[in-house]
């Protein structure tokens, strides 16, 4: 690994641990020009999977991405980053267990929206904002009162029939 402060290429792992959902392992390097110490995290590769958004374009799924758009919901919030991280993990095993190459956009939005309401409700109804399209002060409205009264299910599906709106 490069070190980040000196560029350098030498460096030794002082720990290594296995992360808590299983899936990656945390490496505490330290770098034996400078004696900078970083963090690495190993991972499964996996096969590529492309994203089909909303208009039909196609592009690489990045977990970037996926976790900077629960980041930007969750600004100023009292959400540490490594619950953001397991979060996004999840997620991520949820679509690779799809066995799918190409995941549409309708199959993550719901699923970054449960893991939310499950972390914060204010980053969810932030990221349902944006996902679902909001058009009205209403439509965040209704997201807020039904968070009360109403089943996880119904707020995470998009209204499928719905003709004013395209998704």
């Amino acid at each position: 690994m490069r070190c980040i402060k000196c560029n350098s290429l030498e460096d030794k792992v002082i720990d290594s641990r296995t992360s808590k959902d299983g899936f990656s392992i945390r490496r505490r390097r330290e770098c034996t020009s400078c004696g900078y110490r970083f963090t690495t995290y190993e991972q499964v590769e996996r096969t590529a999977m492309l994203v089909v958004k909303r208009d039909g374009n196609r592009e690489p799924f990045k977990r970037e991405k996926l976790i900077g758009g629960m980041i930007k919901a969750c600004e100023k919030r009292p959400v540490p980053l490594e619950t953001l991280e397991n979060a996004t993990e999840e997620i991520v095993n949820e679509l690779a267990a799809e066995s799918l190459k190409e995941i549409p956009t309708r199959m993550i939005g719901p699923k970054v929206m449960a893991q939310l309401q499950n972390i914060d409700p204010v980053a969810f109804v932030r990221y349902a904002s944006v996902y679902r399209q909001f058009q009205d002060v209403g439509e965040f409205s209704e997201v807020i009162e039904s968070l009360e009264r109403a089943p996880l299910d119904s707020l995470l599906q998009p209204d499928l029939f719905e003709s004013n709106r395209s998704r």
